[in-house]
This record gives structure tokens, sequence and C-alpha cells, in this order.
């Protein structure tokens, strides 16, 4: 079973905002995608060809990326808690190592 951790009070608020903005920020790359890409198609199919079908599959490749790492790896979510863990022990083995 798997329990998640909440955290407390201000940390639950800056961590649904930064959810909130992530989730924001990739609606608003797709719907700047659908804006241009309509445009190239249009353009593409008036000048009788179809090579709009290449910036539509670059773009969305890299908008399916995006939106793998917001709706499936949120912040805050296991895997980034992990490396978040992993991260934080790593700072603090190198702190510990250099003279302060």
């Amino acid at each position: 079973m798997t329990y998640v951790t909440c955290p407390p009070g201000d940390a639950l608020e800056a961590l649904a905002r930064k959810r909130a903005g992530a989730k924001l920020g990739w609606l608003m790359h797709a719907l700047i995608y659908a804006c241009v890409i309509t445009g190239l198609t249009l353009l593409s199919l008036h000048q009788g060809r179809g090579w709009a079908i290449f910036p539509a599959a670059g773009w969305g490749a890299g908008l399916l990326i995006h939106g793998l790492a917001v709706w499936l790896l949120p912040p805050g979510g296991s895997l980034w808690q992990r490396l978040l863990a992993r991260e934080r022990a790593a700072l603090q083995r190198q702190s510990g190592t250099r003279p302060t």
C-alpha cells in the first residue's frame, strides 16, 4: 500500500499552486500549439503541399513529453519526492565534506 504524506499548511498551498501552475502552463502550450499548427496547416494546404505535418509532429512530440511530465510526474509525486530526497542527500554529503 502506498501512503502519500501531506505537507502542513503553507507547504500544501505552495505545492497546490505549483501543480496548478504546471497544468495551466501545459494548457497554454496546447492552445498555442493548436493555433499555430492550424495556421501552418492552412498555409500548407493553400500552397498545395503537405509540409505542415513536420512541424506538427515535432512540436507535438514536445507537447506530449511536456504533458507526461505535468500530468504523470507531478511535483510532490512519489518519483519527484524520491529524486528530491536523493538530491538533498547528495548536497548534504557535499556540504559535509567541504570546509565552510
